[in-house]
């Protein structure tokens, strides 16, 4: 069963490849929202320039990495459906459901703005971009230590990832509020 360890390496690299799609897509749409309020021609030359990269990232990337990471999930469990058994598989499972919830409205946004239709801000943007972030923190914990269990650490480490990642933020906007450039 040599071949599984191969499926399994595929199946991390297209994890990996949709991560990286879903944590360079809300960029984009950070920048096509600022781009939306720009005076023109820059609003319309940007605006075209940033829905092209969106559109080849999203389709190109993102949406193949998110079905191919999920067919070689699948393929794992037909394999070894002893996994399905295990509390840690469980609760990433339910990670993984966040994360394809995660990826159907970031999906909306990418619609969204394909069209022109600006519905939130950058600054919610820039947040939105942290979703990915937390999944990833938890399913690479759950993966590694495979523990389940201990849902004290793992709170306490999700909420002060969320303070830093808030501090971060508003040390960010602040910065740019004395520099727009920056």
């Amino acid at each position: 069963m040599a071949y599984y360890f191969y499926l399994k390496a595929f199946h991390v690299i297209f994890v990996i490849t949709w991560f990286a799609g879903l944590f360079y897509i809300p960029r984009l749409f950070v920048y096509q929202i600022e781009a939306f309020h720009k005076p023109s021609p820059d609003k319309e030359i940007l605006g075209k320039q940033l829905k092209l990269m969106a559109k080849r990232l999203w389709f190109i990337i993102t949406w193949p990495s998110a079905i191919l990471a999920l067919l070689f999930g699948l393929i794992l469990f037909y394999l070894n459906p002893a996994l399905l058994n295990q509390d840690w598989m469980q609760v990433k499972l339910v990670f993984v459901g966040v994360l394809i919830i995660y990826h159907l409205l970031t999906h909306v946004y990418f619609k969204h703005l394909q069209n022109d239709l600006v519905t939130v801000t950058s600054s919610f943007m820039r947040l939105w971009n942290e979703g990915a972030t937390f999944i990833l923190f938890a399913v690479v914990f759950l993966v590694i230590l495979k523990n389940a269990i201990n849902w004290i650490w793992g709170i306490i480490g999700i909420i002060v990832l969320g303070i830093l990642i808030m501090l971060g933020y508003k040390v960010y906007k602040n910065i740019r509020a004395k520099n727009p450039d920056a």
